[in-house]
């Protein structure tokens, strides 16, 4: 049996919301298996290809059932019962509730916490189309094993820039926990298929969890990024990878479905403050830009905090005074053998 887990990132660029992390595991059993794991969806045939894929293709904004319905499809299938997204949330997610509210003012905490009355959009019927998708998986020879959630809020985003730590960074750092979290639950070495980062071709230098390990460069460059790490198994960064990679697309709609539900939870407090307020997606656009504006006053009435609201950028102040456009630019790889001890990463902006 080989292990593989596809990783994506869903809120790279908002000015609202969190950044989600996103994994699912995956066994494939066979060279097919192993084959079509990183193949495009259409490989797993016309219909699975209807539902597995890039989330900004497939689906728009607040239009997210089909990712709900693949988290409670393959949650299910790993034992897990959720009758609420708050309890699906809890069972998939990276680090545990109390961990993440851990910063949260107490004033404030239901910002991104408050469920009540929150219930699922997908119904039963989707869910078993999804449960029968991974079923039809398991008999080319792969076996989706479990999806794990892990959610950067805005405040935490804030702080890494105040470490020097961009959302580039937070976002490779939170892929490579996933990765060792695959690892773990694998039991042995697994390989990575990741979302491209940023701009980045060249990532050991911008390493954090697994910054000091040795590795093996296997290849750098635009399209495709690829590294051995004795003990952890390969990490690929690939480009379009949620477009080309089953499991990567797969990833996609999983944390599509998260993003947009704490994006809903967002809207929903504001809304609870007495203010009229659209649908905002967080994103750079007018429907936000309009939600920003007029939530003001609640803000200012139920005294939340700015760090908690609204995304900064690595030392230009607030997110809407800046265009998220541009990647940061890789720096020049230094000449290195190929195999050696990982170097810090470097303190400056890339």
């Amino acid at each position: 049996m080989r292990h593989f887990v596809g990783i994506d990132e869903n809120g790279m660029g908002p000015r609202l919301g969190p950044l989600i992390v996103t994994s699912v595991l995956a066994e494939a059993s066979s060279d097919a298996g192993a084959k079509l794991v990183a193949s495009r969806p259409s490989q797993a045939g016309r219909a699975i290809a209807k539902r597995i894929g890039d989330s900004k293709k497939l689906v728009g904004f607040d239009d997210s059932a089909l990712g709900e319905a693949w988290a409670r499809a393959i949650a299910a299938r790993a034992g897990v019962t959720a009758t609420t997204p708050a309890e699906l949330i809890a069972a998939i997610g990276l680090d545990a509730e109390g961990t993440l509210r851990a910063l949260c003012p107490s004033h404030h905490v239901d910002l991104c916490w408050a469920h009540d009355g929150e219930a699922f959009v997908a119904d039963d019927k989707a869910v078993r189309t999804c449960a029968q998708d991974l079923e039809r998986l398991e008999a080319k020879g792969v076996r989706i094993v479990r999806t794990r959630v892990a959610v950067l809020c805005t405040r935490r985003l804030n702080e890494g820039v105040a470490r020097g730590l961009s959302r580039f960074d937070l976002d490779l750092h939170t892929m490579e926990r996933l990765t060792l979290d695959a690892r773990d639950a694998a039991g042995g070495e697994v390989h990575a298929l990741c979302g491209k980062v940023g701009g980045f071709d060249f990532y050991p230098a911008r390493f954090g969890p697994l910054s000091g390990r040795l590795h093996t460069t296997i290849v750098e460059g635009r399209a495709r990024s690829e590294y051995q790490l004795p003990g952890v198994g390969r990490m690929a960064f690939v480009r379009d990878g949620d477009d080309t990679h089953l499991i990567i697309g797969l990833a996609s709609l999983v944390g599509k479905w998260a993003r947009d539900h704490f994006m809903r939870r967002v809207v929903r407090f504001h809304r609870e403050g007495g203010a009229e307020l659209p649908d905002a997606s967080g994103y750079h656009d007018p429907v936000t830009a309009r939600f920003i504006a007029a939530s003001a006053i609640v803000r200012k009435n139920r005294r939340v905090e700015a760090a908690c609201f609204e995304r900064e950028a690595l030392y230009t102040g607030p997110s809407s005074k800046r265009s998220t456009s541009s990647a940061p630019k890789p720096k020049k790889r230094p000449k290195e053998p190929t195999t050696e001890p990982l170097r810090p990463r470097p303190q400056e902006e890339a």
